[in-house]
């Protein structure tokens, strides 16, 4: 397990560790009230980091004792235990564990909702995180120099605005058939998930030196809309975060999402000097059938429970990128390898 070092600011958390991983893995919608399998084929892969990307319990509840006791389930579970003690968890929310299915800044709980939260993942009592009036986002850091990856994970719930709604003729009629969901793109251009301090904050760490960002999206950041939740939705704020990669020259960014209830990779190479990949890793219990398309999306998609990873291989001067999801036995459903360089423009 990486020790943290350090805990900083009230601006914002940041953990820092001694050294680089060179296996992260992560994934997303753990339904607490389900038996989770997929634990002992992510233990039996030895991260050294696992992100939670959010739905790690359905609280979907305004009952802060019944958030509670669903934590408290998922926290009991064999294969989580295991977990927690080979790898450094760390965690972001999305709706469910936020507290209600889709919800956004409405949400009337979301403060009580936020304690539980980092007190179930070991959030220190001084943390920003806690106590900051914008959300839970936060960032950590691991290593220095040519072997350094910076994971930032943006809090798309505390602020997000009310989304767009077909109406339930067209659902029914058009987007149904389709596999695709109710939700419109926004028509205001000032709609976002995100808000402006939270913007602030994004833009500062990706100013900050590392060799690989790790940007941890709890919804899909590249696939083309779906008409469910996704970044699609608001499109000022993908154009936001594309045109600061930019700005400011950010080498080594890589994409990783949950929320779907399927698995895929995204490869995108418009707009931006060099490409970017996505890989989307839910459901650890959460299945979907009916798949949404995506014209990103790049080999297969997976419906059943999957994991996803992050492998470095740093023996090298361009080191090697491996990026995969793998289903309940720890066999391969899409991988990917890549130098990288092609990562690196600037």
């Amino acid at each position: 397990m990486f020790r943290l070092l350090a805990i900083c600011t009230l601006l914002f958390t940041t953990a820092v560790s001694a050294g680089a991983p060179s296996r992260i893995l992560f994934g997303s919608c753990s339904h607490q009230d389900k038996d989770i399998p997929i634990f002992s084929s992510i233990v039996d892969d030895e991260p050294e980091v696992f992100i939670f990307l959010g739905d790690n319990v359905y609280g979907d509840t305004e009952d802060m004792a019944v958030l509670q006791s669903k934590y408290d389930k998922l926290g009991a579970k064999p294969g989580f235990k295991k977990l927690k003690e080979q790898a450094e968890l760390i965690a972001i929310w999305d709706d469910h564990d936020f507290g209600a299915n889709d919800a956004g800044k409405q949400y009337p709980k979301k403060e009580a909702s936020r304690q539980i939260m980092l007190n179930f993942w070991d959030e220190p009592e001084n943390s920003a995180r806690r106590t900051r009036e914008d959300g839970i986002y936060t960032s950590y850091q691991y290593g220095e120099g040519d072997e350094s990856i910076h994971v930032i994970l943006p809090d798309l719930r505390w602020n997000r605005d009310d989304i767009a709604h077909v109406t339930s003729e067209e659902y029914t009629n058009v987007r149904e058939p389709k596999n695709m969901g109710p939700y419109s793109v926004h028509s205001d251009p000032n709609a976002s998930m995100i808000g402006e301090k939270q913007w602030l904050w994004l833009e500062q760490e990706l100013k900050k030196p590392a060799r690989i960002k790790v940007i941890g999206s709890s919804l899909q950041l590249l696939a083309d809309f779906t008409g469910w939740e996704s970044w699609a939705n608001f499109p000022a704020d993908r154009q936001r975060l594309f045109s600061l990669i930019k700005k400011h020259n950010v080498n080594g960014v890589v994409l990783i999402s949950g929320d779907t209830h399927w698995g895929e990779v995204s490869y995108y190479d418009e707009d931006l000097d060099y490409p970017l990949w996505e890989i989307t890793s839910s459901g650890l219990t959460q299945e979907w059938k009916n798949v949404s398309p995506n014209k990103h999306r790049i080999g297969n998609f997976t419906s059943k429970v999957n994991y996803g990873a992050l492998n470095v291989d740093w023996g090298k001067d361009d080191p090697v990128v491996t990026l995969g999801l793998y289903d309940v036995a720890g066999d391969v459903l899409n991988e990917h390898r890549f130098r990288l360089s092609t990562l690196e423009p600037y």
